[in-house]
């Protein structure tokens, strides 16, 4: 029953919100599947969690919008996200979000792993854009030489505040939906978030040119993971 509810609950809410500037037609599509997923395994809080993810994550992308355009630094399609940013984004997520709900133990720690997955996507998402737009002398992260804003691997002051407290604020997010049982959880998630980002702005710099495969898509695939692994290691022996 609670898997027809999370899917006529998702058609409805995506027939509604797809006129919002936030994902392309497709993109709400596998929004929705994403959504009916989070809500049959996790409920309403797992999926509350996420649709706050996409609206801050959507809003910072669209803070300079147009200054980003005219520098050939926004995202495309005026800042929309498609299925491969969704599921870029959420796979990880995703993936422990049905874990848990075929009931794989322990779940509370799997929770961790799920918080720590968004916390480092917006902990990125909040660093990139407000990097490219107010972030000055960005340097690579493998050498601090200076380089080009929107250059992968490139790292600055601005970008990286901002990566820290877009950690916080989706470790806030899920700390008050009571996805993460206590506060000091919560400190070592944060953490974690900022980490990741920088392991991925790692990533970028040493490989992203030198294999064609190796997409954004991909890369932000492997840092949510990485968020989660790390945190579950990290975590595994307190909860």
């Amino acid at each position: 029953m609670i898997w027809i509810q999370a899917l006529l609950l998702n058609t409805v809410l995506i027939a509604v919100a797809q006129r919002a500037p936030l994902l392309t037609l497709a993109g709400w599509v596998h929004a929705g599947a994403l959504g009916t997923i989070l809500w049959g395994c996790l409920g309403w809080r797992g999926w509350v969690a996420v649709v706050a993810y996409l609206v801050l994550g959507s809003l910072v992308t669209r803070l300079g919008l147009r200054e980003k355009q005219e520098r050939g630094l926004a995202e495309a399609r005026g800042g929309r996200r498609g299925p491969e940013n969704v599921w870029g984004s959420a796979a990880t997520g995703a993936c422990l979000a049905l874990l848990i709900g075929a009931g794989v133990e322990p779940g509370p720690l799997l929770l961790v792993g799920f918080s720590a997955s968004f916390s480092a996507k917006l902990a990125d998402t909040f660093g990139s854009e407000i990097g490219k737009r107010w972030g000055r002398r960005p340097v690579l992260i493998t050498t601090l030489r200076s380089v080009p804003p929107g250059t992968e691997g490139a790292i600055s002051l601005a970008g990286t505040l901002a990566s820290a407290a877009g950690s916080v604020l989706m470790t806030l997010v899920m700390w008050q939906l009571q996805l993460l049982p206590s506060i000091s959880v919560s400190l070592v998630v944060m953490l974690i978030g900022l980490l990741a980002t920088l392991a991925e702005s790692l990533l970028g710099a040493l490989a992203q040119d030198r294999f064609r495969w190796l997409s954004n898509e991909l890369v932000n695939a492997l840092q949510t993971l990485l968020a989660a692994v790390m945190a579950m290691l990290w975590l595994g022996g307190r909860i």
